[in-house]
């Protein structure tokens, strides 16, 4: 009896023990699939959030170019087609279409196929698009490829006058500058000066004077940027002369627009050891026409015992001879017959 319930007792104890034992598992594996649920979820909820994007998806890189290559700016100096312009067209890889037309008065041009294209007004960008829409619209060209060129403007172009070497109408492509213009018209003159005016077509009571450098290298705000329709003027130096008995008489480009005695007895060589500088003198014309003499004190002023004088556009510098008489009789008739026939040379004091 005692033994059964000993042994009862055991087995009780068995049992506890394996109780003890399999309930932490237990315990364990309904906690491991209770957290299961929830963390798959959350992979499942992260994976379908990332596969949506955080922010909209950017356009097409075809469509944001296509948007920008349309967009034409505005620039004043662009060159826009006008009445009497002659364009020349030419279509890739159909060379029957290729042609030559001036822009009508009502800003038309004739082409193959598609009759009158209206072009005036616009830019050759925006002239090209134009007609290959006509091309293509009227079924003759898929996806045409055209090209306007400009062969002769009559309404955007600048005009250059004046000391150089080709006057004339000159058009006005990109964003040309003051010089460009010039070196187009074939450069200077050997009498042109360094001042120039520019008058813009929507300014003509402002126009604009610029004096350029003289070295054409050097970097110069007055290279200024020109506009179709300008009107440019390159100026003439004002000249001086000096005759009679100095080294070589001739006459002086005043490019920087002053010229003192002194200066202009340096550049022509000096005094010859015949001249009579006492008996010197400045030939003037007046506004009137008149010639006036003015004396001056060249033996002074080569001393520097007396101040150097300023001459003016057009003065004639008359040194005689001590032993030429006649020639300091007739004073103005001379100086003046020997001027004309002087060379001019350019003024650089």
């Amino acid at each position: 009896m005692w033994f059964e319930r000993a042994r009862l007792t055991n087995l009780q104890w068995r049992r506890l023990l394996l109780c003890s034992v399999i309930t932490p598992f237990l315990a364990f594996a309904v906690a491991a699939q209770d957290n299961a649920e929830p963390v798959a979820g959350a992979a499942l909820k992260a994976t379908q959030d990332t596969s949506q994007p955080a922010v909209p998806a950017p356009r097409p890189a075809t469509e944001a170019g296509k948007q920008k290559t349309n967009e034409i700016p505005a620039q004043s100096s662009e060159l826009r087609l006008g009445a009497g312009d002659l364009v020349e067209l030419n279509v890739y890889n159909v060379p029957e279409l290729s042609t030559k037309a001036r822009v009508s008065g009502n800003g038309e041009i004739y082409l193959p196929l598609v009759d009158y294209v209206h072009i005036g007004g616009l830019s050759l960008q925006e002239a090209q698009t134009v007609i290959e829409k006509r091309y293509e619209d009227g079924g003759f060209l898929k996806d045409p490829h055209i090209s306007l060129l400009v062969d002769e403007s009559a309404t955007q172009g600048a005009s250059v006058l004046g000391e150089v070497s080709r006057p004339g109408v000159y058009p006005v492509l990109g964003q040309p500058r003051l010089l460009d213009l010039v070196s187009a018209a074939g450069g200077f003159t050997d009498r042109a000066g360094r001042v120039v005016t520019i008058t813009h077509r929507d300014q003509p009571d402002q126009p604009v004077t610029v004096t350029l450098p003289r070295n054409p290298a050097d970097k110069s705000e007055s290279n200024i940027q020109v506009y179709p329709g300008d009107m440019i003027a390159v100026h003439r130096a004002d000249i001086v002369y000096v005759v009679g008995e100095v080294g070589k008489p001739s006459g002086f480009l005043m490019d920087t627009g002053s010229l003192s005695v002194l200066q202009a007895i340096a550049l022509a060589g000096g005094v010859n050891r015949t001249a009579k500088l006492n008996d010197a003198k400045i030939i003037r014309k007046t506004p009137e026409g008149a010639m006036t003499e003015t004396p001056i004190q060249l033996k002074k002023i080569l001393a520097a015992k007396a101040p150097d004088l300023p001459m003016q556009a057009d003065d004639i510098l008359f040194v005689p001879t001590s032993t030429g008489k006649i020639a300091a009789a007739r004073g103005i008739e001379a100086a003046v017959a020997a001027a004309t026939g002087l060379a001019i040379v350019a003024a650089h004091p």
